[in-house]
Formats: structure tokens, sequence, C-alpha cells
């Protein structure tokens, strides 16, 4: 084995291949081939978006297991051990596992030269190769088309919301986007939508392909009535209804579009996977996905969040505005440098009345005084700059006040170092 501890083969990984991001499928493609893996015999499910996708995938994966289906779940990022990245039946593979499924992709790929996420792509596929599972969920890790989740053919495609970000891979508007998005369909399978208003490039590459594409509002839909919901489908191939539903563990409306195209998925499935009210009504209950508003209670209350693309801090601000406060919202923000950061600022700005802005030391993050440029340019004086998200964070904390609330938020990067500093 070249390496014997996963921090080893991870650090490896980072210097492998020329650049950190590289998307394309013909390498990846190459080396799945010289796996020589066992035939796929359990349904997949591909799930790609900007905002709502690890929602969407948390509960599939939440639902299938309350049915007592063996799963398999791909996702990423990870926010504090890299084994989170893949799950086997609900458990995180050890490291043991990944060291050697890092060491069959290192021996299939020969002189092909992988990234990081690549790499790791394609130990998951191995690992669930080799497992008894009954359904496979991959979450793609950037656009959909060119994403190294994309070299497998998924059974059901869903596309979660879609929004601008990572636009110097995937373009500059929603509609070049959305089209990488599509990427993930394949002729004669099922895709579903949870965008309420998907862009006309999604549809016209559905349309294209001549598959049959569920949009929410369209084929399927969803209401609310006092603490529940219910869910329907009315298409020329299904009818179908879900009542009575409890309120997803995860907040805000946003989950509900999520939650609605998940049982759509599910739908879909029906055939080979059922799954019964009781066991649906568990799954919804019992999903756990830290770092999407994770309140942690107390005399001042930390609500951590990874939001970080203007979509996703409005998400973040509704919630913040349905929760109950009577005192101040005191702002930890740090955030990855090629995001848009005074569109986030912006749709945060009346949320939050102190600002505890961080400097990120990895790649591609942005310092103090970037975030601070940015908010005194959209009109916030109360602002406060840290070296780290711990010291902004603890910052926050020596100044809120009985009635107070900390919020932190901006990235993945972020909320894990919020989650290592003891509330």
């Amino acid at each position: 084995m070249r390496f014997n501890t996963l921090n080893d083969w991870l650090n490896w990984q980072e210097t492998l291949h020329p650049s950190a991001i590289e998307l394309g499928l013909e390498r990846p493609q190459q080396v799945l081939q010289q796996m020589q893996l066992p035939t796929r015999k359990c349904p997949l499910i591909s799930v790609a978006g900007t905002n709502g996708k690890g929602s969407s995938v948390a509960m599939l994966e939440s639902i299938f297991r309350s049915a007592g289906y063996r799963v398999g779940c791909y996702t990423s990022p990870h926010l504090l051990h890299y084994n989170e990245r893949i799950r086997l039946d609900g458990e995180p593979v050890s490291d043991a596992a990944l060291c050697a499924a890092f060491e069959r992709v290192d021996f299939a790929r020969k002189e092909i030269s992988l990234t990081y996420f690549e790499f790791g792509t394609l130990a998951a596929i191995d690992l669930f190769s080799h497992a008894n599972l009954d359904v496979i969920i991959l979450e793609v890790g950037m656009g959909g088309r060119l994403d190294a989740v994309n070299i497998l053919d998924a059974d059901v495609a869903l596309v979660t919301a879609i929004d601008v970000d990572h636009v110097d891979w995937l373009g500059s508007d929603r509609e070049q986007i959305g089209l990488e998005k599509a990427g993930i369909f394949r002729a004669g399978r099922a895709a579903v939508c949870s965008d309420s208003h998907p862009p006309q490039s999604l549809l016209e590459h559905a349309d294209k392909l001549g598959i049959s594409l569920y949009l929410l509002g369209r084929d399927y839909n969803f209401c609310t009535r006092d603490a529940h919901w219910s869910w329907s489908v009315a298409s020329e191939s299904s009818q179908s209804s879900r009542d009575a539903l409890p309120m997803p563990v995860l907040r805000g409306q946003a989950q509900l579009r999520n939650a609605a195209g998940v049982l759509m998925v599910l739908e879909l499935l029906a055939d080979k996977l059922p799954i019964n009210q009781q066991q649906l009504r568990q799954g919804l209950l019992s999903l756990n996905l830290p770092g999407r508003f994770q309140v942690f209670p107390g005399v001042i209350p930390r609500i951590l969040d990874v939001a970080h693309n203007p979509q996703s801090a409005a998400v973040l601000a509704s919630n913040l505005a349905q929760m109950f406060c009577t005192g101040r919202t005191h702002g930890v923000f740090a955030s990855l440098a090629d995001k848009d950061i005074p569109a986030v600022v912006a749709a945060l700005g009346p949320e939050v009345d102190t600002w505890h802005v961080a400097s990120l030391d990895v790649p591609r993050g942005a310092n103090a005084e970037q975030l601070e440029r940015a908010l005194h340019d959209g009109g916030y004086n109360h602002v406060q700059c840290y070296a780290n998200v711990t010291a902004a964070t603890e910052g926050a904390e020596a100044q809120a006040g009985l009635g107070d609330r900390v919020v932190v938020f901006g990235s993945f990067y972020t909320v894990a170092e919020a989650m290592s500093t003891p509330v």
C-alpha cells in the first residue's frame, strides 16, 4: 500500500493533480473502466443543485433507512472528518476501508492524474460496488455535466434550487448553470426538479433528451396546514398523494420544497423501493444534517449555517426573521474569496446587528479585511475583524447579552471551525 494512514493518502491526493479543480469525465471514466467493478444491481439517484442538494440527500437517506433499506451515500464537502463523505447504512466508512479503496483506485489509475475530488468519488463507487446495497445516493460536487459523479448513469436524477455560484467553472447566470446541472439527466430515465422557477435551459435540455421531467408546481406540489403538510403528484403517468406529514426537522420553506422533490423521487422508485406512510414520517423526523440552521440553545443561542451564496443567504435571513429573538443578532462571517460576498451581505444585512468577520486560512479563503470592505461598501459599519473563526465566535459571544443570539455562516470551513469552538 502506498500509504498507511488516511491523512497521508489525503495529503498526497491534494498534490497529485496540477490543479485542485478540473472538470471533465474522461480521466475518471477511464480509471473506472480499469477498476473492473461488479455490475451495479440497485437503483442509483444523482442529486445536483446550487442549494438544497445536501438536505435532499439527507432526507432520501433517512427515509430509505427508516424503511429498512441498506443505503450507500456519497456527499461533499465534509465538515469535520473526511469519512463523513462516504456512508454505508448511515455510518461513515472507516479509515481502513477508505485506505483500501484508495489503494485500489491508485492501482487502477496507473499514470492517470486525478483531482482530490475525483479520487474520492472513485473510492466511493468502489466501496459501494462491494457492499450489498438497496440504493445508492450520489451528491454532485460542482455543476453536473462534467462532475466526476456523472460518470455513473442515474436511474432518477434530482436537481434542486439553482443559483449563481462557482462562476469561474459553471457560468455567470442561471441559464448557463442550469444547463450544467441538467447534464446529469439521461435519456430513457426520469428526472425531478425542485426549483420553483427552473431555468429555461434545463427544460430545453430535458425536452431534447425526451425524458420525463417532473416539475414542482406543475407535476407535483405541496401545501401546508397548521403543523403538517401534504404532497401530491398529478401527471399523465402518476396520481398519488401523501397527507398529514410532519414538518421536516430541517427548518424553513426551502426545506419543504426540497422534501417535495424528494417525495417525487420516491414515487418514481416506488415499484423497486416501496415506502409506507409510517416509514416516510419516521424518515422525515429522524434525519440529521449538521450545519443547516443548526441551533445550539443556551443563554446565548448559537446558530450554524453553511450558507455561502446569495440564495442560501436569503434562506438563512428568512429563517432568522421567523425565529423569535428579543435581542440583537451577532453575525460571525467568513467566506471564500470567489463567492458573491456583497450579495451575501445584502441578503443578511437586515437580520444582523453586529458583524464579526474572520479570515479563512484555506485555499481561496477571503481575509477579514476583504469582508470588512464589502460590509462598509454596503453601508454596514458595526464591523470587527478577527484572525480566525474561533476568535470571531468568541468575540461575538463575549459581546452578546441576554436575549441576543450568535449566527455563524459563510462556508463549510466557517461552520466546521465554529463546531470546534466550545458553546
